[in-house]
């Protein structure tokens, strides 16, 4: 399959033959009958016609350079998603498109590509590119939603330290058993109930240090983002 490359906008410069022009109007309308979730058609289609497709009026090029990003998306090639999204949000921008058949396209290929850059472990990028869906629309759920999801998956030293933690206990609690076995049962049984309860205390110790690191870093995420939220809702009262 080839590669999505981003692709400029060439449009009809130059009066084309009656010919051209019914090839191309073919080409818009065999588009067209391709169902609307057949995803791997589109991307096939689009990639097997973009010359053609880069040389139609603005709106039919526009509509297909959406689907086929959109398909993209749903396919699973983030990668060529994250290049084509651009290409969309440069043509709206330029020609100051916000709506298209009734869609925000803005808002949708944006969020698509934060997604992208989510499945993509571009985690700072989905970070930022969501953030800025809120500050133009702080009442986004789907965004504010998947910000938190996004922070949670960051990772940050707080909570590798407490899994660091969790797996030194874990680490020692197993050592504790190998010398229960080796040596206590044989030589010392009488420590025996001692070094239950001690390995027992220790592996319980590791699995409260990978709770709590978890929960803590989720209750830490989603108050940053409601903060967030709210700042930028009392922004946009003002």
């Amino acid at each position: 399959m080839a590669a999505a490359t981003p692709l400029s906008y060439t449009g009809k410069r130059m009066k084309m033959t009656p010919h051209q022009s019914t090839y191309q109007a073919k080409v818009y309308r065999d588009f067209r009958a391709i169902e609307p979730k057949e995803w791997r058609t589109i991307v096939r289609y689009f990639e097997e016609y973009q010359k053609e497709i880069r040389e139609l009026e603005f709106e039919a090029y526009f509509e297909m350079v959406t689907a086929y990003t959109n398909a993209l998306f749903e396919i699973g090639a983030y990668e060529k998603n994250l290049r084509m999204a651009d290409t969309v949000i440069e043509l709206s921008v330029m020609n100051n498109v916000r709506f298209f058949n009734g869609e925000d396209v803005f808002h949708t290929v944006l969020f698509k590509k934060a997604a992208s850059c989510y499945h993509t472990y571009q985690l700072e990028k989905a970070d930022y590119i969501l953030r800025e869906l809120l500050r133009i629309d702080p009442y986004d759920n789907d965004a504010s939603m998947f910000l938190k999801k996004c922070i949670r998956k960051m990772h940050p030293s707080f909570v590798r330290k407490m899994r660091a933690a969790a797996i030194l206990s874990y680490l020692t609690a197993a050592l504790f058993i190998c010398i229960e076995f080796l040596v206590i049962h044989s030589f010392y049984p009488q420590f025996k109930p001692l070094f239950e309860g001690v390995r027992n205390g220790v592996f319980s110790l590791g699995c409260i240090f990978l709770i709590a690191g978890d929960v803590i870093h989720r209750w830490r995420s989603n108050r940053e983002v409601d903060d967030f939220v709210a700042i930028q809702r009392r922004r946009k009262r003002r």
